[in-house]
């Protein structure tokens, strides 16, 4: 963590000002407990960002997003907004995790807890068949009906049992029924406007001490995709919002593909023509049809190559009414981040301009301190990457140590002149291609043999067979 430019230890300024917070001054607010509220999140998740529930008026439905008001207990320019500053985001790693914020804060006081009334603010929109139209937001107190998980949620939406909250005809399990069909109505509307769907995973080691376990495959779920869609439209509604208000604000932005031509060759081989200029409605297209033809690991190695070619994402500040570069993968062209401001920085800075807008007041953040302020988010998000793939390497490193010269089916990942990568088909794992890369580009397919694990330094090196 010091060695990537964080501060993982609270300084003991911050660390006395958590000791003395209060009650958090949030005024007059809407009452909005009655609501059938519920939380999905991981299974270990703590820190609850976000509230969903949906309202159901004939064909249309209101679907409203309640984000814990971070800002109440955590002001602009106090010490505890310092340090949060400092690092951006909470970095997550098997070992440990260095949270954004103290967790007496953020898995406590400022996170949307089961059966705990709270400060929110809510995102409102109309959704009418899966067009997010209207769209409005405003301060409220909230109460968490039901803390859900992914897999619980999916399990009970794919046909299984998990418990008397979830049972058919409960007021959870409705709303849940009705969140699932409205998230399905979202994806098929963004999908058409060329957002783009990919087969992912996410390789999570299970660490117990010194040992690791298990290195478990995430995969996604309906649950999943319910909080995902909803996300999308929510930060959607906020970036719209600060513009009509004529406020600068941060934008997550995901350029078009530098190495397109690459994406044309993947197409190539399956046979589809992509045009020689990006575009992301035909990218899905294809993908959708890729997904129908492939098996489903083919897919997900093709997924996994496309995502590597797209490039990574930033922040940048932008002006009120400038649409500036957009989010490719999106395909929308103003796009904020504002649903997790007790784990992202960025976020915080936005609910901070959404309540500027609401009372009225001047914009809390210029222009000019927004800037150099995205620059450094997207930089030590990167950071936080690395450290992040770093001790997943290392726990892969320590769970590879007692297969060396075992042969796996791998897919080029990364090949440029630091280094070629590939990543194993099962398990999902990424190492360096020591010898045989001459001529690999992303999205190849290599037969590699393990040659050498180092858990101290997360080396996993390969070579091709």
């Amino acid at each position: 963590m010091i060695a990537h430019g964080f501060q993982p230890d609270w300084p003991p300024h911050a660390a006395a000002e958590l000791s003395r917070l209060g009650e958090p001054s949030v005024g007059a607010l809407k009452d909005l407990r009655d609501l059938p509220w519920s939380s999905i999140d991981n299974d270990e998740s703590r820190d609850l960002d976000q509230l969903e529930v949906c309202v159901s008026e004939g064909s249309r439905i209101r679907l409203l997003v309640a984000i814990a008001d971070v800002d109440a207990l955590v002001s602009k320019g106090c010490a505890l907004d310092v340090h949060a500053r400092t690092n951006t985001t909470s970095v997550y790693t098997p070992a440990e995790i260095f949270p954004m914020l103290p967790a007496l804060l953020s898995t406590d006081r400022t996170s949307l807890n089961e059966d705990a009334d709270r400060a929110a603010i809510v995102i409102e929109m109309v959704v009418d068949d899966g067009l997010v139209g209207d769209s409005g937001l405003y301060r409220a107190l909230v109460r968490n009906k039901a803390r859900l998980t992914y897999h619980a949620v999916a399990a009970w939406l794919d046909g299984g049992s998990t418990g008397p909250a979830l049972s058919p005809g409960t007021e959870i399990g409705d709303q849940l029924k009705l969140q699932d069909r409205v998230a399905r109505a979202l994806d098929a509307r963004r999908e058409q406007e060329g957002a783009l769907d990919f087969a992912r995973t996410e390789l999570r080691p299970v660490v117990n001490g010194d040992r690791v376990l298990e290195m478990r495959t995430e995969e996604p779920n309906r649950a999943r995709e319910i909080i995902e869609n909803f996300m999308v439209a929510a930060n959607g509604a906020t970036a719209r919002f600060l513009s009509a208000h004529g406020l600068a604000s941060i934008r997550r932005v995901v350029r078009s593909p530098r190495r397109w031509e690459r994406i044309v060759a993947l197409a190539a081989r399956h046979e589809e023509r992509l045009p020689e200029t990006p575009d992301a409605r035909a990218l899905e297209q294809f993908l959708r049809t890729a997904r129908a033809r492939l098996s489903r690991d083919d897919f997900a190695e093709l997924s996994l190559s496309v995502i590597k070619l797209l490039g990574r994402g930033e922040y940048l500040a932008g002006p009120a009414g400038e649409e500036g570069d957009g989010h490719f993968a999106l395909a929308v062209s103003n796009y904020t981040h504002s649903t997790a401001p007790n784990r992202r920085f960025p976020d915080l800075v936005t609910q901070r301009l959404v309540k500027s807008a609401l009372a009225g007041e001047g914009p809390c953040y210029t222009l000019a301190e927004l800037t150099p302020l995205a620059a450094h988010c997207t930089k030590q998000e990167d950071a936080a990457n690395k450290v992040e793939r770093l001790v997943r390497k290392a726990a892969a490193a320590l769970w590879l140590s007692g297969r060396l010269g075992e042969h796996f089916d791998a897919v080029v990942t990364g090949a440029s002149g630091k280094g070629t990568w590939v990543r194993l088909c099962k398990p999902p794992i990424e190492g360096r291609l020591e010898r045989g890369f001459e001529g690999l580009d992303v999205g190849d397919r290599v037969s590699v043999r393990l040659v050498h694990t180092d858990p101290e330094q997360g080396f996993i090196d390969f070579e091709r067979v």
